[in-house]
């Protein structure tokens, strides 16, 4: 299939005969306008009669007659192309066009072969970034052959879409894109693409996708792409020729009617990601001649300015007589070619102007004019003789495309345009009104608004001829070793207690001139009550929402005066207050910190806002599976009564969040948030007595009650003695979230060596990437975008459990999969020795720029003392790593996994997971709410 070239689509553009228009008309011209629309010669126009309507699966068809030849034009548009691709799949939509072309369930043999029997003429299909269209002009007597070859394959296709389909048009496209980008300056678009839009925007991908993306498409993701888009809810059905339209009803309801609707289509309707800066990029490629591009960021198809801007981009280089044409390449020399297209999609436009240079040496000359003829238009606009004659050259242009009832441009494309882009076959009608109205100042205007700023300036050279040297290093030893691992060197750590019994650790380092600290008070939201789950987390989100006289706009508005951070949270066991502050700004930020520390003014209209957002959180935690796992898991593990019972969001409840009280924020902080139950580590630029003295005095009045500290009963539970499963409904997901856990070890009764040594156990069988559980069922079986274990780090008993969000028909093959790997681990496949040395060697490897950064070092340094240890903790780690051998990782995994009493939580589908999961018979299946 042949696709549409650039200079197709920039002509195509221009005579905007994709229904690029208006949405509102010209009016209230002035004086000066009126007479340039009263000087402009009468535009040839066509009208093109049309009738429309919709089947009931949704279809829409548009009919135009005309009887001119014997022949029918067959045009078939799905509203579906690269914008509807994501990330890391991208090619989809122009993969699957080519897909179409392979056969059906009803007809598994080259699409072609009947109509070349019949005759078919101006035959093909085509992808761009807003849709995918087919078409065909058949003799009459054929239009029920081209109507059952094309409803058969909008309906009967996925039966005959085969692995060695997939993979015999998946080395078509690959060619086909090879073949694109060998050509002179082939690559220049992937750039102007990727470097104009921003990551994950849906243009800043190729139609036709990445060689990466390709290779990774599997049977499965065409087969999704098909149901999700090819319904004909989701498609236009254009004939156009020798019809009418009780015939077409006939027989679009005979072919089309019995064809199911797809699910609805979520559909992003606009993203120009307008650019205010300018920026640059120059690239080398085997070309014949230097080309500079210069690209901006313009209003999208459908819009007055995306017209406006096809009437500049024709007055800027828009043929022989073009501005930039006659200067560069006729006045001045300096250029070979010229040329512009304002390209319309349906969420951006982009007005691209090119020039291949004479000698390399004139592009900055180039561009020079380039922006000066751009300068000229946005002072001036255009003059009334190059408006009225590129006014009058693309009407009669158009009128002459569209004497045709079909093939590109033809009359069909131009009803199909309109119905898939604007939602109305004649659109066209309204493209023409508006250009034909337009005036100096629309065009000059629209200049200003969209040209002013932020263009792409990419230039490419020819590449250099260059040579290697005959030898090199001799590479059949291997890969050269790492070398020895530079030992650690820690700054020194200082400890001293205040006044107040508040426990300080310094670890001074002045690389830069800033202090961080983080201040741990030994409560978190383990310490709300059970009818009240969720008053630490929002007591800590009101600490920084304005502090003595400070309102919360007051108080950020200091703190971003002074160049520092303070950040609240509230964590399972723990509230943490963490501060970033300039040295110089050290006192006056110390001073805002012991503010928000002590005097947090709990404003009741602060309240009612922070309410209203943790509210809004808890839906969001809900809608999401991992989120909404999260909330399930504890107390199904601990029981809802447990300390660690509660939602792991620490967010509690709607009921609770509504009811927590400025009593109750008053009643937390006096309770648990005082020095003695508290600990502040600082890394920064001060040394001790410094730091001493400023604390005092900032700290002076934050004094300990009287009566002794409270402390947290946190009992040890035992794991459920047999398996559960719990499944959370999320109708139409396309992936199942499969969570297991199992309660581990009371973190009081574990030593520094046993911490390490379960760490790295974790690591092998799923905490890292190369991780066992990871490499199965992502790498391996391409189920789950990315498995893994958790062991949570708590101050009493643990949590381990395992997460994979997994596609929906794989869920029970991935439960199997999580159990095999878990029972191998503890069984006949324990943790190998090269296992072991790769994750030694790893964090080993890590540790010298583990600690770079002082935030880093802050919160090694807290976590360690938060869990009993010290810096010697830090300073012996690479010993503690290399202590633990196969057996020792063996028996804690024997000690912690025990896979028939795993506790399951299943969000998913239940309508297309029930079966799978109750066929596996672990233990007993809950449907919650």
């Amino acid at each position: 299939m042949n696709k549409m070239s650039l200079s197709a689509i920039s002509v195509a553009v221009m005579l905007s005969l994709s229904g690029c228009a208006s949405t509102a008309s010209q009016t209230n011209t002035s004086a000066t306008q009126q007479a340039e629309q009263t000087a402009a010669p009468a535009l040839p126009f066509v009208n093109i009669d049309y009738q429309t309507f919709t089947l009931d699966n949704g279809l829409t068809v548009v009919v135009h007659t005309d009887r001119k030849a014997p022949i029918v034009a067959v045009n078939v548009w799905y509203d579906v192309g690269a914008k509807n691709e994501q990330v890391g799949k991208t090619g989809f939509a122009h993969l699957f066009e080519h897909l179409m072309f392979n056969g059906t369930e009803n007809y598994d043999d080259e699409y072609f072969g009947p109509f070349e029997r019949a005759g078919a003429t101006e035959q093909n299909g085509t992808t761009n970034s807003d849709r995918t269209n087919y078409f065909q002009n058949v003799p009459t007597p054929a239009l029920d052959m081209a109507l059952w070859m094309e409803s058969d394959r909008m309906g009967h296709l996925l039966g005959a879409i085969t692995q060695d389909k997939l993979d015999e048009q998946r080395g078509v496209v690959q060619n086909e894109k090879r073949q694109g980008e060998a050509q002179p300056y082939g690559t220049m678009w992937n750039n102007v693409w990727k470097y104009t839009f921003p990551q994950g925007h849906p243009y800043s991908w190729s139609v036709i996708g990445s060689m990466e993306d390709l290779n990774a498409a599997s049977l499965d993701d065409v087969h999704q792409w098909f149901k999700d888009y090819y319904g004909p809810n989701n498609a236009v059905l254009v004939l156009a020729g020798d019809i009418d339209v009780e015939t077409a009803k006939k027989k679009a309801n005979k072919y089309f009617g019995d064809i199911k609707p797809g699910k609805p289509v979520a559909k992003l309707e606009k993203w120009i990601a307008k650019r205010d800066e300018q920026s640059r990029m120059v690239i080398k490629d085997r070309v014949p001649a230097s080309r500079i591009v210069k690209v901006w960021n313009t209003a999208e198809k459908g819009t007055t300015d995306g017209e406006y801007l096809n009437l500049l981009s024709d007055v800027l280089a828009g043929g022989k007589n073009s501005r930039l044409y006659q200067r560069l390449v006729y006045d001045e020399q300096l250029a070979s070619n010229v040329f512009s297209f304002n390209y319309l999609r349906t969420l951006a436009g982009q007005l691209i102007i090119g020039v291949d240079a004479l000698d390399k040496a004139n592009i900055e000359k180039i561009e020079a004019i380039i922006d000066e003829e751009i300068a000229n238009i946005i002072a001036k606009g255009p003059t009334t003789d190059e408006l009225n004659r590129i006014k009058f050259s693309n009407a009669a242009e158009w009128v002459k495309q569209v004497e045709g009832v079909g093939g590109f441009g033809g009359k069909s494309d131009v009803l199909a345009s309109g119905a898939v882009y604007h939602n109305d076959p004649g659109y066209y009608k309204r493209a023409f009104e508006i250009t034909s109205n337009a005036t100096i100042s629309d065009v000059q205007g629209a200049a200003e608004r969209w040209l002013s700023s932020g263009d792409f300036v990419l230039t490419v050279h020819p590449f250099a001829e260059l040579s290697a040297n005959e030898q090199g290093v001799d590479r059949s030893t291997g890969v050269p070793g790492a070398g020895d691992v530079p030992s650690l060197d820690l700054p020194e750590v200082n400890t001293f207690t205040l006044s107040n019994g508040l426990e300080v650790v310094l670890s001074q380092r002045s690389d830069t001139p800033v202090i961080n600290m983080r201040l741990d008070i030994s409560a978190g939201t383990a310490s709300d009550d059970n009818n009240k789950p969720g008053v630490a987390n929002f007591t800590a989100n009101m600490l920084d929402e304005g502090a003595g006289e400070l309102s919360a706009l007051a108080l950020a508005e200091e703190l971003e005066k002074l160049g520092a951070s303070i950040d609240t949270s509230a964590s399972l066991d723990k509230t943490s207050l963490s501060m970033s502050a300039m040295a110089i700004n050290w006192q006056q930020s110390l001073a805002l910190f012991s503010e928000v520390l002590q005097n947090p003014s709990f404003n009741d209209s602060d309240i009612e806002r922070v309410r209203t957002l943790i509210l809004q959180q808890i839906k969001q935690e809900k809608a999401r599976p991992m989120s909404n796992a999260l909330r399930v898991l504890p107390p199904l593990l601990y029981g809802a009564s447990h300390p660690y019972g509660k939602p792991l969001t620490g967010t509690g409840n709607e009921e609770s969040v509504a009811a927590i009280s400025r009593d109750d924020m008053l009643a937390y902080t006096e309770k648990w948030m005082r020095p003695d139950l508290a600990r502040l580590v600082v890394v920064g630029d001060i040394d001790q007595a410094q730091l001493k003295q400023s604390l005092e005095q900032a700290l002076a009045s934050w004094q300990a009650p009287q009566q002794a500290a409270p402390s947290l009963d946190i009992p040890t539970v035992d794991n459920a003695e047999q398996a559960r499963v719990f499944v959370l409904d999320k109708p139409d997901s396309p992936q199942s979230l499969i969570i297991s856990g199992l309660l581990g070890p009371d973190a009081s009764d574990t030593d520094a060596q046993q911490e390490v040594t379960l760490d790295m156990m974790n690591t092998i069988i799923g905490g890292s990437f190369t991780s066992r559980m990871n490499m199965n069922l992502r790498e391996d079986k391409g189920w789950s975008y990315g498995a893994r274990t958790i062991l949570m780090d708590t101050d009493a008993q643990s949590t381990f459990f395992v997460f994979a969000p997994v596609q929906t028909d794989k869920t029970k093959e991935s439960m199997q999969e999580i159990l095999k790997e878990l029972n191998g681990y503890i069984g006949e496949q324990p943790a190998t020795q090269e296992e072991l040395d790769k994750v030694v060697a790893n964090k080993i490897a890590k540790l010298p720029g583990r600690y770079e950064k002082k935030r880093s070092l802050l919160n090694a340094l807290a976590d360690a003392y938060d869990n009993g240890r010290d810096v010697s903790y830090l300073e012996k780690y690479p010993q503690l790593v290399q202590q633990p051998d196969t057996q020792a990782i063996a028996k804690q995994a024997q000690s912690l996994i025990k896979p028939k009493q795993l506790t399951w939580v299943i969000v998913g589908d239940v309508a297309k997971i029930k079966e799978q999961i109750e066929s596996l018979n672990l233990g007993e299946v809950t449907y919650l709410d």
